[in-house]
Formats: structure tokens, C-alpha cells, sequence
């Protein structure tokens, strides 16, 4: 029996590290998960283990080309963003992987904004919300200007995706869809980096900029290609970009419920900035307006406050039904009117004594969270045509959100969006061509549709 082809796709996440393989149909053939334990930096705070990763990326090819079964004839790379790797001119990491949760100091913040012009203006120009590390520029600004003996041992910044890439193709390259994700680095409306990089000399940290679907050869003597690496944000979206041509948004959930509006080329405005949108980029080159939601984050901790609460174990809420006559009550109560905040939801200030059980007190929980999720998705809705809402990850598993969200957009199509690993699948179909010799299925998708005949008003 002859190989089967596939590729070979490692999606990095901040916790779990997995590497699945796809045959030419796109079914997960193989899978494998690891996760390392974090080592720290020199302020001994946590961070990614790059000495772990890169030998695990390794000892995970070895064990798939030993696999007679496949014929692996690619590999790519997709990765959480705001992380860069820092190479000399010998290719060596010289500093670790800092984490971008880390706290941004504070005096080197407002030395960088009251030279360019305020967070106003740069949050404007670059689309990025001022987030501190999160925006990975301002990690090679704290660089150049804390440990100037560091900066100049650099010679490329390369993001992760790209860093990993480079491991087994030995060049160096930078990709649009991780230097335009709320970096601060990109300017939207000259489609170049922005002038303060220039000015700062960041731009000569940069590695060449290729696109998204290019190849490499490896230096590993095998017969396969190796793409240059994506955003997970970005990849995640590429499946939905191929099979649908009409105007959609993609609310993709998990911890951050996010608003993705591929056909929104609008500039992000000052009042969208400070509610958390921002400008993701698709992997074609073209700019995706954003908004992000911490809602699954807070669900968890609600759904904790409800089972202590009511002594009731977290697992009954995985299948909560959607109920009409709940809902119905709870729109006539009087602390049902309360503000809707996008940093948190309604439901933090609600007294669960008033409430009958758990189950009308998850509906409750679902109500202001979707009170939040539709201002969110608003922001980047406006007028751009779209007719559908495709919800993927966790809660397009939950019919009580999926009900909820279709009434809080009767005029919109809302389906639940079911496709088992859609960053991954993404990452592969981004370099399709390259290694698969059959069209891009038009079934990746499960799609099931929501429709409710009682619209609410939040």
C-alpha cells in the first residue's frame, strides 16, 4: 500500500504545543500534543522554554518521517502572536522568549508616546490598542533602550511562526499576518511600517517580508516543502475565506471571543480603539477589523460563582437547553436593565439569591454576555453587506449563546461552526497549492443553522 501525502502542521499555543497531520482531504490523520514546563527570564518571569520547543519541533519530524504510512510533503508553522525571537548574525536565539503578559515599564511607555505623538494617534495609525508587550514592537523598543548591549547583538526579530520556519529552512523572512497584528509596527493606510520605526532604526531588525502562501525548501535533505508560519488568529480564518464569498463575520470563541470582519476595510476610529477593536491582517495581505470580547474568561468564572453558589457541579452546563419561558421572566424583571460594560458583564452585580435555580441564573449569565457579545460584534458589523455570523470554538457548542446571539441579529443568518482544528487546517490550505494535488474540499465546514422567532433587546 502506497504513502499516504500529507502534511505536517505544528500549531503552538501558549499552553498546548500540537502537531497534527492532514491527508489531501484535510483529515486529521495523525496527532500528537505536548506541554513544557516555562523557564523565566532575567526578571525571572515566565516564559516560553525555546530550547524545549525547538527540540521537540525536531524529535516530532524524526518520529513522523520514520512512519512509512505518510509521505510528508510539507510542513508550516502557526503560533500564538506579540512573541519574538531574537537571532544574531549566526542564527542563534540571544534572549529569551519574553512573554507578553509581562508588565511594560512604565516610564518607558510615556518616553515612547510623548515622542510619537500619544497613544491616540499611534493606537489610530497602527490599529493596535495600546497593550503594553502585547504590542510586540514595543518589546524591541524596551530593548533598544534597557539593554542597548542586547540590541545590538540582534540582528533579525523574527516572530515565532517564522522562527520556527527558519529552523528547518535556514532563511529568514518576516509575515504580514504576525507584523500586522496589533503590533503598533504596521501603518494600515501606507501599508508600510510605521515612521517611528524608521526613526528608532527597528526597520533593520526586520528580516525580508514574504508572503504568506510562499515555500521553502528545508535544510534537512528531505523531500518537503516548509511554509513561512501565520498568526493562529489569521490561519483560523483562511478555511472560511475559501469557502464562502459572500460578506460574513467569524466570532471566533474561547477565552477571547473575537469578531473577525474580513470585508470591513474601514479605519479603525479612536472610539473603536478604546472598545478593543483593532486590525488583524488576512493572509493574502488584506486588513480584517477585529473586535475582542474576554467573555469566555468570564463565563468560566461566573459559571464557578453559580456552582457554589446553587452546589451544583460544573458539568450540568455543558448542555443547557435553550428555554423561551426563562427568558421571558427574566426580561420582566427590574434588575434586568443594568448597563452593559464591555469589560464585564452584567452579571458580576447580579445577586444570585434572586434567582429560582442554576439553570435560570446560566440564563441570566448568557443573556449579559450576549448583551455584550452584540455590541462587540457591532463594531465591526456596520454597513459592509454582511448576511451570516459563523461562531466557531466553544460556545458554538452552547445552544443557549447560539439561540441568544440569533436573537439579538434577527436579520442575520448565525450558524455554529463545526471544523476539528480550523488554525491548523487554515495553515495548511495557505500553502494548498504547494503540496495538495486535489481541490480544496467544500465540505471542512459543518454548518448549523440558528434561527429564533422571539428577537430580544439588550
Amino acid at each position: 500500500m502506497s504513502a499516504i501525502p500529507v502534511i505536517a502542521i505544528f500549531d503552538v499555543g501558549k499552553t498546548n504545543k500540537k502537531l497534527f497531520l492532514f491527508d489531501e482531504h484535510y483529515h486529521i490523520v495523525y496527532e500528537r500534543s505536548a506541554r513544557f514546563i516555562e523557564t523565566v527570564d532575567e526578571d525571572d518571569f515566565p516564559c516560553e522554554n525555546l530550547y524545549s520547543l525547538k527540540l521537540s519541533i525536531f524529535d516530532s519530524l524524526r518520529e513522523v518521517f520514520r512512519m512509512p504510512e505518510f509521505e510528508v510533503k510539507a510542513v508550516n508553522f502557526s503560533t500564538y502572536g506579540a512573541s519574538f525571537v531574537y537571532i544574531d548574525d549566526k542564527g542563534r536565539a540571544v534572549a529569551p522568549l519574553y512573554n507578553y503578559l509581562k508588565e511594560y515599564p512604565l516610564e518607558l511607555k510615556e518616553q515612547f508616546y510623548n515622542t510619537y505623538g500619544g497613544e491616540e494617534k499611534l493606537a489610530r495609525e497602527t490599529s493596535s490598542p495600546v497593550l503594553g508587550n502585547l504590542n510586540s514592537g514595543m518589546q524591541l523598543y524596551r530593548i533598544k533602550y534597557q539593554n542597548p548591549k542586547l540590541f545590538k547583538q540582534i540582528k533579525y526579530s523574527l516572530h515565532l511562526p517564522q522562527y520556527l520556519s527558519y529552523l528547518l529552512t535556514g532563511k529568514q523572512y518576516t509575515d504580514i499576518t504576525s507584523i500586522g497584528c496589533h503590533t503598533g509596527l504596521w501603518d494600515y493606510e501606507k501599508n508600510d511600517y510605521h515612521d517611528w520605526v524608521y526613526k528608532e532604526g527597528l526597520d533593520k531588525k526586520f528580516a525580508p517580508i514574504i508572503a504568506s502562501d510562499r515555500v521553502l525548501p528545508n535544510t534537512e535533505g528531505g523531500d518537503y516543502v516548509v511554509g513561512v508560519g501565520l498568526h493562529d488568529s489569521s490561519a483560523a480564518l483562511i478555511p472560511y475565506l475559501v469557502n464562502f464569498t459572500e460578506p460574513f463575520i467569524l466570532i471566533s470563541t474561547g477565552t477571547w471571543c473575537i469578531s473577525l470582519n474580513p470585508f470591513n476595510n474601514t479605519p479603525v476610529t479612536d472610539e473603536e480603539l478604546a472598545n478593543d477593536c483593532l486590525c488583524y491582517m488576512q493572509y493574502k495581505g488584506s486588513p480584517v477589523k477585529a473586535s475582542r470580547l474576554f467573555a469566555g474568561n468570564e463565563h468560566e468564572l461566573q459559571v464557578q460563582r453559580i456552582t457554589a453558589h446553587f452546589k451544583v457541579n460544573t458539568a450540568i452546563f455543558k448542555h443547557v437547553a435553550y428555554d423561551q419561558d426563562i427568558i421571558s421572566k427574566l426580561k420582566q424583571k427590574t434588575d434586568s436593565a443594568l448597563p452593559v460594560s464591555r469589560s464585564e458583564s452584567a452579571f458580576v452585580a447580579r445577586d444570585l439569591n434572586a434567582f429560582e435555580d442554576h439553570i435560570e441564573a446560566y440564563h441570566q449569565l448568557l443573556i449579559d454576555i450576549i448583551a455584550q457579545q452584540q455590541q462587540s460584534t457591532q463594531m465591526v458589523l456596520q454597513d459592509t453587506g454582511v448576511r451570516r455570523i459563523f461562531v466557531d470554538g466553544g460556545f458554538s457548542k452552547n445552544a443557549l449563546y447560539m439561540n441568544l446571539l440569533a436573537a439579538a441579529f434577527p436579520k442575520l443568518e448565525i450558524f455554529a461552526a463545526s471544523m476539528a482544528q480550523a488554525t491548523a487546517v487554515g495553515t495548511a490550505i495557505a500553502i494548498h497549492q504547494h503540496w495538495n494535488s486535489k481541490p480544496i474540499p467544500a465540505d471542512i465546514i459543518e454548518l448549523k443553522y440558528y434561527s429564533i422567532p422571539h428577537p430580544i433587546n439588550y
